[in-house]
């Protein structure tokens, strides 16, 4: 079931990315080729106006055709864009092409798909906060009611005690004990200093960590050591105080934006620092998560309920936006930077130069998912 769940929001998400680049290119008087919903073998198509829609079998997303959007030499030669004297089937061709449309227009065409995701993302979070979205209750807005409060983990850190024994994100802590003594803290008196200072007191000694996993009560035993600096005793979980919150249309709303800014500057931050150590050969594997890891985190995230993967899908949304900013070849961030580039030489880079750098670029793509995906199954092993 999760990875029915993965598809059909990688489908959703890639097909409205893709949307984006569809419908501005549309309205700008682009011609679109192709809208095809998932990868090829064919299963159906029709051609509506001078666009053909097709169904195909590997439902793994999808991709728009834009006329122009990759032209080689021969493309050139058959519309005439290189000829003097054109026709006027040739300036017609000329004028629908986005290789020829000014460089604003292309910009636009190109950045529509991450907006699109940002959309998406906004909107899913906004709905969410309309029906009741996990909050911190330390970033509500204020005069706002959060229901349901309870302290839970919001991380855990990678070998440490905490995973090592099962706990995981989302897990809501009601009590800690130990069998050597009478000490209990409970939900009644606790909060995320009162539960490091407990287990701060009891380095070494096995901890009964009572908790609930969705609807499910769970007791954990899980024993505290001394991190890698030395300087204090921990399990290697965060926590926080997380409630329901819910907001009439118009606050949901603007907190849906805020959330979704939020969200799209961290992940853009977080992906500076993961690109930057591991330029200075520091980079931790263990802080990325490939399709496989995304189908697990999917099955959680459904378990929690629905809302629950409602937040997940706006989180997807927002590292594909992220994702296809970067500057790198065969993205759309890449394409960005081409087109910076001519604007700057003043010149349009050779369509064979562009293409096979967007060749290469894909071709790395594709070598790193095939490592990240090794690396999740490393892990589940």
């Amino acid at each position: 079931m999760s990875i029915i769940i993965f598809i059909v929001i990688l489908l959703v998400l890639v097909v409205s990315h893709e949307f984006g680049h569809f419908i501005v290119a549309k309205k700008s008087g682009i011609r679109v080729d192709e809208f095809s919903f998932g990868f090829p073998p064919k299963i159906w198509g029709k051609k509506i106006g001078e666009t053909t829609y097709n169904l195909n079998a590997l439902p793994f997303g999808g991709y728009v055709k834009i006329y122009g959007e990759n032209l080689d030499e021969a493309d050139f030669l058959e519309v005439g864009f290189l000829d003097k004297d054109k026709t006027p089937e040739k300036v017609e061709a000329e004028s629908r092409s986005l290789a020829y449309k000014p460089k604003y227009i292309q910009a636009l065409v190109l950045v529509a798909g991450v907006v699109m995701n940002f959309l998406v993302a906004w909107l899913l979070l906004s709905v969410g906060f309309m029906s009741g979205l996990p909050s911190s209750v330390g970033m509500a807005p204020k005069g706002a009611l959060v229901e349901n409060q309870a302290l839970t983990v919001t991380s855990v850190l990678a070998n440490s005690p905490a995973e090592i024994s099962g706990i995981k994100i989302g897990d809501k802590i009601l009590s800690l004990d130990t069998p050597t003594d009478s000490t209990k803290l409970s939900s009644s008196n606790f909060g995320a200093e009162s539960v490091q200072t407990f287990v701060k007191n009891h380095n070494g000694q096995e901890i009964n960590v009572s908790l609930v996993r969705g609807k499910e009560p769970i007791d954990i035993k899980v024993t505290p050591k001394i991190n890698k600096t030395g300087d204090s005793v921990m399990i290697g979980i965060s926590m926080d105080t997380i409630g329901t919150l819910k907001l009439p249309i118009h606050k949901a709303v603007w907190e849906g934006l805020k959330l979704t800014s939020d969200l799209t500057v961290g992940t853009a931050v977080g992906f500076y620092k993961l690109i930057s150590n591991a330029v200075i050969g520091k980079g931790d594997m263990s802080a990325v998560t490939g399709p496989i890891g995304i189908v697990g985190a999917v099955g959680d995230a459904a378990k929690f309920g629905f809302i629950y993967l409602l937040s997940f899908t706006a989180l997807i949304s927002v590292n594909l936006a992220v994702i296809n900013l970067l500057p790198f070849p065969a993205l759309d961030g890449g394409r960005l930077l081409f087109l910076l580039i001519e604007k700057i030489k003043g010149s349009r880079i050779k369509p064979q130069i562009a293409n096979w750098v967007n060749m290469v670029g894909f071709g790395l793509l594709m070598i790193l998912m095939v490592f990240i995906t090794y690396h999740d199954i490393v892990k589940l092993l």
